[in-house]
């Protein structure tokens, strides 16, 4: 170290950085393009006016994403807790009459700064470039033809496989986005594109799309015509996947199409007059989920796995009644006829009970493998699972879920003895076990008529998460039954069961 002959000893500090010095610039691309796929195609945009180094860098986004709801400023989601009742929340004193006008302003000012966006990006050119995946979110208003026209070029010029539109309606109206005459691109039989979801639009002709497999269609309007609905299933041979969300129509669907391909159908919260299944012969996996649905034949031989869920509420008066047994009559229908599932989630609610004994139950499901009954209200007679046991001597998994219901008990169901011997099921699980009489006889049932059952867990507390459409787990949490609360329930179950192929240590109670 240099030594100062008037002072003590002097130490050499490392050069700073200049002051200025842009080390984020620095990196190479690569690390750049990554950190650019983080935020949304807006923002990436505005980052290329941070310096020449960084202009060139959104033109090798593989896959864009102009959301208006990235622009919306904070002062806008307060305005809309403020209309929902929330202004104790700020502390604002405003007028009902303020409320919309701020609402639609916001949007609107959004709007036309996604408009400027998306119509600099395409006066930039990017000539050459390839996307992977396109996503629009923006309000329906008049000033929509960059929107169309950005659509147009990612399919036509960009070669995009995956396109998702999301239109939303101004707050108060209800205006849906319709496409040019043409459809979304000028060239559809030479596009590249696999995966269309459409929200808030009116669907385009789609026929002419032939690498076109998954298709959502969501928040459809009332006037959407069934032809739109009916030509989906028809002209688009080619699709396999077609999930309809939230959407409606005001006249009778017909589902027939013997050549069509969809092997997945979801309908999920879909308000139809009428939705008649007729032929799907590929189609493999099908969720009804709130939505109702009538089978009119027999056309559904590939068919493994079927998600249901609905439900009666009394909402419904005086046709309550006429709806359950119009349904109870095409679920017999249903089963008869879609004898290959192997896997089948029930999540039926309300305040009647769907489903009632016949007096000699038929093999209507011979190869179910795995069984679901969730969401079963504890005031039904909750034994009525055997019925479906009945009907499915392959069965090796039953899962029961019953949800706490403040309701009256219902009627209890007349049950007949049975010389049944199930020699298939290997596990029964009960969450929602309150130990009620009507549980404690469908567990006794389970236990006496089953040969080869190694499992019975009997859970207090839980509850049913979904996997996906086509799955699910249990969720259970531990509850301290005393000792002697569990030989009472140990004692009621196994009085009386002449043979059993498990043994009572291995029926488990929490």
């Amino acid at each position: 170290m240099a030594r100062s002959p008037r002072g003590p000893i002097l130490r050499r500090r490392p050069p700073q950085a200049a002051r200025h010095e842009d080390r984020i610039s620095a990196l190479p691309d690569d690390l750049l393009l990554l950190l650019l796929r983080k935020i949304d195609t807006h923002t990436a945009l505005g980052a290329g006016t941070l310096s020449r180094r960084w202009a060139h860098l959104p033109r090798q986004l593989p896959d864009l994403d102009f959301r208006v709801g990235d622009i919306l400023s904070p002062r806008y989601h307060k305005w809309l807790f403020v209309g929902n009742g929330s202004e104790s929340e700020y502390g604002w004193q405003t007028s009902e009459k303020e409320i919309e006008p701020n609402i639609r302003r916001f949007e609107r000012r959004a709007m036309r700064s996604l408009v400027r966006s998306v119509q600099s990006f395409l006066d930039a050119g990017h000539d050459g470039r390839r996307v992977n995946r396109l996503r629009l979110e923006f309000f329906t208003t008049h000033n929509t033809a960059c929107i169309n026209r950005l659509l147009a070029k990612a399919i036509d010029a960009w070669g995009a496989v995956s396109l998702e539109v999301l239109a939303k309606p101004i707050h108060g109206e209800r205006q849906v986005h319709a496409f040019p005459s043409h459809g979304l691109c000028e060239e559809p039989r030479a596009s590249r594109l696999q995966s269309l979801k459409l929200g808030g639009c009116v669907p385009p002709p789609l026929h002419q799309y032939s690498a076109l497999s998954t298709l959502v269609l969501q928040d459809m309007p009332l006037s959407t015509p069934e032809a739109a609905y009916e030509g989906v299933f028809t002209s688009c041979p080619q699709l396999q996947v077609l999930h309809l969300i939230s959407c409606q129509c005001g006249d009778q669907i017909v589902v027939d199409a013997p050549k069509s391909q969809i092997r997945e159908l979801v309908l999920d919260k879909c308000h139809f007059i009428r939705l008649c299944m007729r032929a799907l012969p590929c189609l493999e996996r099908l969720a009804s989920l709130e939505t109702r649905v009538l089978f009119e034949s027999a056309s559904f031989p590939c068919l493994t796995q079927y998600n249901l869920k609905l439900g009666f509420g009394d909402n419904l008066g005086k046709f309550t009644q006429y709806f359950v047994n119009i349904f109870k009559a095409q679920i017999g229908l249903f089963f008869r006829h879609t004898r290959e599932i192997t896997n089948l989630l029930i999540r039926f609610t309300g305040a009647v009970r769907w489903i009632v004994p016949s007096s000699s139950p038929a093999t209507f499901l011979p190869n179910l493998r795995r069984l679901l009954v969730a969401d079963v209200p504890s005031s039904w007679d909750v034994s009525w699972p055997r019925l479906l046991l009945e009907t499915a001597p392959n069965l090796h998994t039953l899962h029961v879920h019953v949800d706490p219901s403040l309701a009256e008990p219902g009627d209890e169901i007349p049950w007949q003895p049975t010389m049944l011997r199930h020699d298939h099921l290997k596990e029964f699980v009960m969450i929602g076990f309150e130990a009620m009489e009507r549980q404690l006889y469908l567990v006794k049932f389970v236990v006496e008529v089953c040969t080869a059952l190694c499992h019975v867990a009997l859970f207090k507390d839980g509850h049913v998460r979904d996997k996906g459409h086509w799955d699910w787990e249990l969720v259970t949490e531990q509850y301290s039954w005393t000792q002697e609360e569990k030989g009472a329930m140990l004692n009621q179950i196994m009085d009386g069961v002449s043979s059993s192929s498990i043994a009572p240590s291995h029926l488990v109670f929490r």
